[in-house]
């Protein structure tokens, strides 16, 4: 039987890596996604209610906030669209997070690094075939000022799943293929390219909600959510393309019968009329006054 859970809702997302019941997964998937030179080997939710989040705000970004041994502070968050001002609002959680730890009489030189983490089940950079973007504070020659902010976003649609049946070894694209392909597997399809225990319990969690009345409520919940969010965010996105089109046929209209009238203007007086590529350069604005003055010309002559 397939999970039938998807682990990129929300809900499922905190149920997984925001779970003090579930440190291993959260550990696991943050050295896995920063590779850092030392492991992280402590992880500390503290944010670990989803109820209360529910209550405050049915539309509230289920994160996850996060601290290890060393007390660098991550954010974790999924996405299943690009939101408005996606770029700013990443940062802007990152430099929070960063902000706010410092009380009276502290120095800077006690923070400690602030990570957002974003999986994003949309194309941001299209320009760039990358799925993994990291961001921190360099020059333009790559100088790093300092490790204290920094923002990976991962574009999901662009990960590839291998063809084979081959088992998948590198931690990285095993958090790829799960997120993209845990829904619709079995169990067993599943321990059989992630042989890593981790993905076991991950799992679990995942037939916890599917089997759970409550839990699948909630899921179906946020699920529903996501989809009248995505829906909106594409009917405004094709209203924004059909207005624009309509605008810019009307614009194009009424700047073609201005400058006929230009023309026309121009002919009537004796002037030189002006060609179509110099009216064009001119802008609406200008244009308008150019046919404004034309016309206080003619009356004058005529009167």
């Amino acid at each position: 039987m397939i999970i039938g859970i998807d682990p990129t809702v929300d809900f499922a997302c905190k149920r997984l890596l925001g779970s003090p019941k579930h440190p291993a997964i959260t550990r696991h998937f943050l050295n896995s996604m920063l590779r850092f030179p030392s492991p992280i080997r402590e992880v500390r939710i503290l944010n670990p209610t989803i109820e209360k989040e529910f209550a405050d705000d049915k539309w509230s970004l289920l994160d996850i906030l996060a601290t290890d041994e060393r007390g660098r502070l991550y954010d974790i968050e999924v996405q299943t669209t690009r939101p408005l001002g996606l770029r700013q609002r990443l940062a802007y959680y990152a430099a929070s997070l960063l902000a706010g730890q410092l009380e009276a009489g502290e120095g800077y030189h006690e923070l400690k690094p602030s990570i957002g983490i974003c999986l994003l089940d949309a194309i941001e950079f299209r320009e760039e075939a990358g799925m993994h973007h990291h961001f921190q504070l360099r020059t333009d020659r790559g100088q790093l000022l300092t490790d204290c902010l920094q923002i990976h976003l991962v574009e999901l649609p662009k990960y590839v799943p291998p063809g084979d049946n081959r088992v998948i070894t590198d931690p990285v694209e095993q958090w790829y293929y799960f997120f993209c392909r845990a829904k619709e597997s079995t169990k067993e399809e599943l321990a059989a390219r992630l042989p890593h225990p981790v993905f076991a319990e991950a799992v679990g969690v995942l037939e916890m909600i599917a089997k759970n009345p409550d839990e699948r409520r909630l899921y179906n919940a946020r699920l529903k959510m996501e989809r009248d969010e995505r829906a909106r965010n594409l009917q405004a996105r094709l209203e924004g393309e059909l207005e624009g089109e309509v605008k810019g046929r009307l614009e194009g209209r009424l700047e073609g019968e201005l400058m006929g009238q230009v023309k026309l203007l121009q002919q009537l007086l004796g002037d030189s009329p002006s060609g179509t590529e110099e009216l064009l350069s001119l802008g609406m604005q200008r244009l308008t006054a150019l046919e404004q003055e034309l016309q206080k010309r003619l009356r004058e002559r005529l009167g």
